[in-house]
């Protein structure tokens, strides 16, 4: 199976080269030539949920904005329609509210964070499995820890069908050594599928000490054949400003 995380950057035609408009063709010929099985994104406006729809016409895309009116940036999930059967989806708000759209701890900053949830039921394999996507806050380190904390304590207590083996994906704002990625280890079994990669922030090529700020987390139940980072880019113009990373799980 390949998942892939991919921070598509918002778009507010603030990139010159790189914005969106530009950026359309190249993602989707990237996406059609790897064909992967779920694709975890970050960054998604309203318009661009809506590009993402009508493209991938192999996939269903779920997921809603962070703010209170659902609007705004989406962690949206897409997979293959021929794959998996959607069994359960949810979405909530890394706060002290997780339930109420737009709640957001008050050591953050003013951008709401949520986490997209789905149950997949595989269907040659007749299992279930979950994917959590999330984008963590992009100023308060401690706001991230809490955020982090939070979707781990769902994803351990959650009951719903037992116990089922999950993926955590997504921009954490934080590098591999930080503080407020240090949780992790406070939970057994898991690991860093994107462990021995590079950076995965690089501006659109001018950042020269890339930062590896996307991940793959999974749990003991699959096991990582290898990880990659999209790194595609034709005449200055990328598929993002982070490289998507792909990981191969079994």
């Amino acid at each position: 199976m390949q998942i892939v995380t991919f921070n598509i950057r918002c778009d507010y035609g603030q990139d010159g080269e790189n914005n969106f408009n530009n950026r359309k063709d190249l993602i989707e010929k990237k996406i059609k030539e790897e064909q992967p099985d779920i694709i975890c994104f970050q960054e998604v406006l309203p318009h661009v949920a809506q590009w993402l729809k009508a493209t991938l016409a192999d996939y269903y895309v779920l997921g809603c904005g962070r703010d209170r009116d659902l609007l705004n940036e989406q962690t949206c999930i897409a997979y293959r329609k021929e794959m998996f059967h959607l069994v359960k989806m949810e979405v909530f708000w890394l706060s002290d509210t997780p339930d109420i759209p737009g709640s957001r701890y008050t050591n953050q900053s003013e951008c709401p964070r949520n986490c997209t949830v789905v149950y997949l039921y595989e269907i040659k394999k007749a299992r279930i499995i979950r994917v959590y996507n999330t984008h963590l806050d992009h100023i308060g380190s401690e706001a991230r820890s809490q955020g982090l904390s939070l979707i781990l304590e769902k994803i351990s207590h959650s009951d719903y069908m037992g116990r089922i083996p999950f993926i955590l994906t997504g921009d954490f704002n934080a590098l591999p050594d930080s503080e407020e990625l240090a949780v992790l280890k406070n939970y057994e079994g898991l690991y860093d599928c994107t462990e021995n990669l590079p950076g995965t922030f690089h501006d659109y090529g001018r950042e020269k000490s890339e930062e590896k700020i996307d991940y793959i987390i999974a749990d003991k139940a699959f096991k990582c054949k290898g990880s990659v980072r999209w790194t595609d880019h034709v005449n200055g113009v990328y598929l993002s400003d982070h490289y998507p990373v792909c990981a191969v799980l079994e």
